[in-house]
């Protein structure tokens, strides 16, 4: 849903959905904004695992000295981490009675099976905060890490935790992890429209948004601190702009006619966004704060859904221009617009891999709408899903993981990819329908 197209009506606004719009571009259907949402969203998230990689790291983690007298299981948070990426087996190691202090023998670990190891303790400060201290040995190379501290709120337990585990990520297989990520995604609770955002595993949600009106196409800002979204509130879509630590939010475009599908510029300066208020939709570029729209499309065509590469060189982005649904890209000051995709009458949703190598998008394959990722050197493509209704796939931080939308066992769902389709997770509200996920940027990877 991340683009809709709005078709005045005698009584009200029609709503369509990205993929029913789109599909509209063929045969001019259009979804009622009623139908989008199914069930209220619950809570919490359900994670479920399916397929793993062809070796999985085994890694021995024992419970944290003190944590329970800690607020948040971040041993236990770190394992889930792991678990869920497929990339490692979690050993239970709580019956060594490790912490941070311990020096094991790494041999004799790695005689039961363990690769690495991690162990560490929670101690509660006088201003009540929370020092975690924690110890990684790779059991394989026979090397300390040495031990490492945050000191953390309460609240930032499981952002500690998160962080954690992506240490581990870094040090055992030498890529970043995104553990320490969010996501926002959107959702319905009776007849309230909800943006969420949440931790990368789904759990520790906040409401950042609550309103009676439809909130479509969530887009992160590069620093993670803003969300551009499209609002319906008073009736007309609106390009919105949320403070997340503040709830600010400012109105970036309303114009007349549509405003719809805002992706942000790398450097956060600037959006493209698709308008109709001169005719047609077409895409345009716009200040972060609403100043200077400028069109860069000039197609008799449907040109929407824009997302710019990562140097802020190019713009991909979906035009009918061609007779279908097609991905093309485009200089990110406007000129002529290559197409890349050709597989299909329908290909829509681009996303861009971080180091720009990629691309991920929805194709419709014999009747089904799934998952696909593109090498955009080659034009190799490849099917990731086996599912029939996947929608808004993302990218994570660290280019190794894919979210998206989709309907499994007769129930709408988050999932993650591995970028070959062997490994995924569910990301599950059950009875629920959630919409729109997209992963935020790594706030901490300077750090790290």
């Amino acid at each position: 849903m991340p683009d809709l197209l709005l078709k005045q009506t005698a009584s009200s606004p029609v709503l369509a959905s990205r993929r029913s719009c789109l599909k509209g571009l063929m045969s001019g259907g259009a979804l009622a904004a009623t139908g989008l949402f199914a069930a209220p969203a619950l809570a919490q998230f359900r994670v479920e695992i399916s397929g793993v990689g062809a070796t999985r790291i085994p890694v021995a983690i024992a419970r944290f000295r003190g944590e329970e007298r800690a607020p948040q299981p971040v041993s236990a948070i770190v394992s889930d981490d792991l678990n869920r990426c497929g990339l490692f087996r979690v050993l239970d190691a709580s019956s060594a009675g490790m912490d941070d202090a311990a020096r094991p023998n790494l041999s004799d670990w790695r005689g039961k099976g363990a690769d690495a190891l991690l162990a560490g303790s929670i101690t509660q400060l006088a201003d009540g905060r929370y020092d975690i201290r924690y110890r990684i040995w790779d059991a394989v190379k026979n090397r300390d890490f040495g031990i490492q501290s945050l000191v953390v709120t309460a609240i930032d337990l499981r952002l500690a935790a998160h962080r954690i585990a992506d240490d581990i990520y870094e040090k055992l297989t030498g890529d970043k992890g995104a553990f320490a990520t969010r996501i926002a995604y959107v959702a319905k609770t009776g007849k309230r429209y909800v943006l969420w955002v949440a931790d990368s595993d789904g759990k520790g949600e906040r409401d950042a948004l609550t309103s009676l009106e439809p909130i479509i196409s969530p887009a992160w800002s590069p620093d993670g601190s803003k969300l551009a979204y499209v609002s319906f509130e008073g009736g007309k879509a609106s390009v919105m702009v949320q403070e997340l630590t503040t709830g600010r939010r400012y109105t970036v475009a309303r114009f007349k006619g549509t405003n719809s599908a805002p992706s942000w510029s790398p450097d956060g300066r600037q959006l493209v966004v698709t308008l109709s208020r001169d005719g047609g939709s077409q895409l345009y570029v716009i200040g972060a704060d609403g100043s200077g729209a400028r069109r860069l499309t000039q197609s008799g065509a449907i040109d929407t859904e824009a997302t710019f590469s990562p140097d802020g060189a190019s713009l991909y982005f979906v035009s009918d221009r061609g007779g279908t649904p097609q991905i093309y890209r485009m200089p990110a000051g406007g000129g002529s617009a290559q197409r890349l995709t050709f597989n299909g009458p329908y290909n829509i949703s681009p996303a861009i891999s971080p180091d720009g190598k990629s691309m991920t998008f929805i194709a419709q394959v014999n009747g089904a709408f799934r998952v696909h990722v593109m090498d955009l050197a080659s034009g190799q493509v490849k099917a990731l899903t086996d599912t029939r209704d996947d929608e808004s796939p993302s990218f994570a931080p660290n280019g190794k993981t894919i979210i998206y939308a989709t309907r499994a066992q007769g129930r709408d769902v988050l999932m993650t990819t591995s970028l070959d389709g062997r490994i995924k997770a569910t990301l599950s509200t059950p009875l629920a329908d959630v919409r729109e996920p997209v992963w935020g940027p790594d706030m901490f990877g300077a750090k790290r």
